[in-house]
């Protein structure tokens, strides 16, 4: 397999908006510094506003850890610190786009089955799985599903080709959602089989994240995509304002095609993805093809997404297909976003760990944990639970990694095994328990995909493709160093102190 070096996009549009807005973010503190100096009453009103902004943090819902992160850096710098609060904490939205964004998921999920039947049948064959199960779909809203199949594929290369052969046999429709959509040797073959799909008359509509895509399509992309018959639309568009939406991204990855098959996972369309383009040196990253019942699911996210980024509506109705699998396990493909406090997504990570009997594994490129979830993960291993966690060796973001190594020490001595993936890079976002049940998708272990971004997912339980993803994590633990805890705890007073203060700075990560 060939690999190119990394080649630099300057992403001009970010640099621009970014400059604006720590602009306006300057001269904000700027006016209220000056008046602060001058009166006392402007003074007194910033020392007022921080207060109330700790007290609101206090009486709000969600874990104890988190929201300490955020007083101390209030205190710390206060000006600074609301104005960070109100663009990056918790996972406020402005009511307009909460009430836009609720009635689509609403118009949809009334469409979707009861899945009384599923759940008797899973309460009878697995009781133990069932009670994940049942979690999972009265937080998440979708039901239960089984005349459904799985395939998984890790690497990336492994699974483009099985992505272009599916979409070559697209007959009615084929929808992409995607947090980074880059230019590139991976897009150019989608595209073509886009273009000739779209010339013959299937409906082709293809939602981005304006952010993750940003500096990875020239001037052209857009048009030359709507020019082909395809209709694209970016997702929450960077403009050089202060906005709280801002920092809420569509980081699903999402394909559904024709109604029958669907795809999710970790990854997205761009060259790394497929080691087509060397970054952060090997890429392992993972995908799970979805055939049968549970692919309306998928079609269900991405028609109320569709309707938010377009106010346009898709028919769902008309667009369900008509293929039953065989009955290989039980599925429940879910979402999660800063809409909702139940936090399912994290939710379903907890429920593995709290209900796991022999081992969980699990791989993230990042290792953000907020209170709740390092004690699950930490009582689960003191509990004799085999508890192996793989992150990078070479990071994406080594601010980022510092922050994942600083919860080394509190895991390792809980008795959790912890790998560094030797290669380079692991993007992989995956949990899989006991031979029996796992969940594939696009959630990180950090603040951003727990509270801020729209994820996506799916649960599966007695899948035949659990043994496909417990072999790639054998194979990834082979390729990977475990960290020591007489060694780690060795390393130099400098690299503790910058992996604690930027532990400090975690929320904003």
């Amino acid at each position: 397999m060939k690999t190119k070096k990394q080649v630099s996009k300057f992403p001009t549009r970010l640099i621009i908006v970014g400059f604006m807005i720590i602009c306006e973010v300057l001269l904000v503190m700027w006016i209220i510094n000056s008046l602060s100096s001058h009166a006392i009453w402007a003074y007194t009103a910033a020392e007022f506003i921080s207060i109330v902004t700790v007290i609101v943090i206090v009486t709000q819902r969600g874990d104890p850890g988190y929201k300490m992160m955020w007083i101390i850096f209030i205190l710390l710098v206060p000006l600074f610190g609301v104005a960070s609060y109100l663009l990056w904490g918790g996972g406020r939205m402005l009511p307009y786009f909460k009430n836009r964004m609720r009635k689509c998921s609403y118009e949809f999920m009334s469409y979707l089955p009861s899945g009384k039947d599923e759940s008797l049948n899973l309460q009878y064959n697995d009781m133990f799985h069932f009670r994940q199960a049942e979690y999972l779909r009265k937080e998440s809203g979708f039901p239960i599903y089984n005349g459904t199949e799985s395939q998984y594929f890790a690497p990336g290369e492994k699974f483009f080709p099985v992505l272009l052969e599916e979409l070559q046999k697209a007959q009615k429709y084929i929808y992409i959602e995607y947090f980074i959509l880059a230019e590139g040797k991976m897009w150019d073959k989608i595209f073509e089989v886009l273009k000739e799909k779209a010339k013959s008359g299937v409906e082709v509509k293809i939602i981005f994240d304006d952010f993750g895509s940003m500096g990875r399509q020239s001037k052209k992309f857009i048009r030359n995509i709507r020019e082909s018959g395809i209709e694209v639309t970016s997702f929450n568009p960077i403009l050089p304002v202060i906005n709280i939406f801002m920092n809420n991204r569509n980081h699903r990855k999402i394909v559904v095609i024709d109604g029958n098959t669907a795809f999710t996972g970790g990854l997205n369309i761009a060259d790394e993805y497929i080691n087509e383009l060397e970054r952060f040196g090997y890429w392992m990253d993972c995908a799970i093809m979805i055939k049968g019942r549970a692919v309306y699911a998928f079609l269900n996210m991405f028609c109320s997404m569709w309707k938010f980024a377009t106010g346009k509506r898709i028919n769902y109705k008309a667009h369900l297909g008509n293929l039953i699998a065989e009955n290989d396990g039980f599925y429940i493909p879910y979402c999660d976003d800063p809409l909702n406090d139940s936090n399912h997504a994290k939710g379903i990570y907890m429920q593995i760990l709290n209900n796991a009997q022999k081992y969980v594994y699990i791989t993230s490129p990042y290792l953000i944990l907020d209170n709740s979830m390092l004690h699950a993960i930490t009582l689960a291993a003191k509990s004799g639970i085999d508890v192996k966690i793989v992150t990078p060796s070479i990071p994406d973001k080594w601010y980022v990694h510092c922050v994942t190594q600083y919860y080394y020490s509190e895991l390792l001595e809980s008795g959790v095994k912890i790998y560094e993936y030797k290669p380079g890079f692991i993007h992989s976002k995956l949990f899989i328990s006991d031979d029996n049940v796992a969940t594939v998708g696009t959630v990180n272990m950090d603040y951003r995909s727990f509270y801020l971004h729209f994820e996506c997912g799916v649960w599966m339980s007695g899948a035949k493709s659990l043994k496909e993803i417990k072999e790639n994590f054998e194979n990834i633990l082979a390729n990977s160093n475990e960290i020591d805890l007489k060694k780690w705890k060795k390393r130099s007073v400098f690299i503790k102190i910058k992996q604690d203060l930027l532990h400090l700075l975690s929320p904003l990560m």
